[in-house]
């Protein structure tokens, strides 16, 4: 019976190697999370042409324009928006394709890559 009792809980080097995973996955998420936030905030802004009814988008310089400001309020300046976003204008509608991809550096030669690809159908105001 004595042996029983000497056998509950986790030893001193399981813990360490718990808390080793806990904080690769929290650096790994650290690394992503933003890239993520900075991908939604390019969603909201794309498709605010269509809801958003003070909006006089009209051509695909005006469209570009306001995917640029909104990009400045939202602090997103690592992206050229010219090489990520695509816009075309057919049947009155802005057909606009974000797609990008970005890498961060984990360890020494790994990386974690996020890639972004979507199409958007915006309708003109």
């Amino acid at each position: 019976m004595k042996f029983a009792q000497s056998q509950k809980g986790m030893s001193v080097l399981s813990w360490l190697m718990v808390l080793a995973l806990v904080a690769f996955f929290a650096s790994a998420a650290f690394k992503v999370i933003p890239h993520y936030l900075d991908y939604m905030s390019m969603e909201k802004i794309i498709t605010s042409v269509e809801t958003d009814e003070a909006l006089e988008i009209r051509s695909i310089n005006e469209f570009y324009g306001h995917v640029s400001r909104g990009m400045e309020v939202n602090s997103i300046r690592d992206l050229n928006l010219r090489d990520i976003l695509q816009i075309k204008i057919e049947n009155n509608e802005f057909h606009a394709h974000l797609q990008y991809e970005r890498r961060e550096p984990l360890i020494k030669n790994i990386d974690l890559v996020v890639h972004f690809d979507k199409e958007f159908r915006v309708r003109m105001p």
